[in-house]
Parts: C-alpha cells; structure tokens; sequence
C-alpha cells in the first residue's frame, strides 16, 4: 500500500518526508526537481529497503526553515502522488488521487464509515487533533481553513497518506491553552459535518 507521511514534528528545522512504495530513480529525481520548482530545498534524502519494501526521506525546508504554508505542504503531498502514479501506474486503484491521474480508478470509500476525528488533551497548553478520512485533493487547505475558522492555532502537523485513506494529526491550541470541552465539540461537529456531508469530494477540485 503506498504510504505518504508529511511530518512537522519529529525535527526543528526541516518538514520530513516519507514516501513508501516507489523504487524507481525517476520517480525519485522528478521529485526532487519538483520540489525544488516550488522553491523548497532538500537538505539530505536517504532510501532504505526494510521488508523489501523501498522507503524513500527528504529533509525539506524553505528559505532556511521548516514548510509552514499548508497550501505548500498540499502541493508537496500532491507532486509527491503525482510522481509515484507516473511511475507506478499499478498504484492508481490503491491511492485516491488514481481517480484523477491514475489508469484504473480507486475502489469508492464511505465516507461515514472511514470518517473519525478524534480530539484530546496533550499537556495543558495544547491538544491533539486525529482526522482520519477518505482522501481527496484539497482536503488538507479545507481542514486547516475549518479550525482557523473557529480561531484555534495549528501548531504542528503530520500528514499521513495511507492508499485511499488520509490520516492527519493536528497539535492545535486556543489562546496559548489546550481546547475546552465546549470548544473541542464545535470543531468535532463541524469537521465531521464538512468530512460527512455530500458533494465535498466536488467542491475540492
């Protein structure tokens, strides 16, 4: 199953990224020029093989810091897929995105039974956000455009692309303090009414 992990956490100064499933140089090379085509720069990429399955590591930063622009971090998920269905055309019915560049179409999820959101204290100064839900060009703007709505802060974030399902950790605060339970179920209804409701996978293109 492909695996795209976009994470924000892990190191101060750079955004990481995981890809696992592509083995082919091309697809490796193109990214990295793609990257660089967005103004970003790979500071060190490794490749390792555990399992026989290829797991590919970009350090990414931009002007000499982590990526904070989740519009660049959409884009980077996207080049990111974009390449692995170019050169891994078997990889279309495995990932969402196949619907749209990929040569045979994904299998549809129901996006009530794939859709969860679960929110919880870490520490009294924020919270932890899980978002798990069928994946779909667009979605990642859409979450962070819904919490700002509300006025709740992004702190960090880990992007996670597992085939046709996204699974997205958010630290998120309110006013330098961890969500209240009144605040907390505000942005649960209101990402699952937006994850739920019908004709979003239109509306994101």
């Amino acid at each position: 199953m492909p695996i795209i992990l976009i994470d924000q956490d892990s190191d101060a100064h750079a955004t990481i990224v995981w890809l696992s499933f592509g083995d082919r140089l091309g697809a490796l090379l193109d990214t990295m020029r793609e990257l660089k085509d967005l103004g970003l720069d790979v500071t060190k990429g490794t490749v390792t093989t555990e399992d026989a399955i290829v797991k590919t590591q970009f350090f990414i930063t931009q002007q000499g810091c982590k990526v904070e622009d989740p519009e660049i971090l959409e884009r980077i998920r996207l080049s990111i897929i974009d390449n692995l269905l170019k050169y891994h055309p078997e990889s279309s019915e495995r990932l969402a995105m196949g619907e749209v560049f990929g040569n045979k179409p994904p299998k549809k999820l129901d996006v009530d039974d794939t859709t969860h959101v679960l929110l919880q204290d870490d520490g009294p100064k924020r919270s932890l956000l899980y978002i798990e839900t069928a994946d779909r060009p667009g979605l990642l703007l859409e979450i962070i455009k819904i919490i700002l709505d509300i006025s709740i802060d992004v702190e960090s974030a880990e992007i996670d692309t597992e085939g046709l399902v996204a699974k997205d950790m958010f630290h998120v605060s309110y006013r330098g303090a961890a969500l209240s339970n009144t605040l907390s179920q505000v942005l649960i209804n209101s990402l699952l009414y937006y994850l739920r409701r019908p004709g979003t996978e239109e509306d994101s293109y």
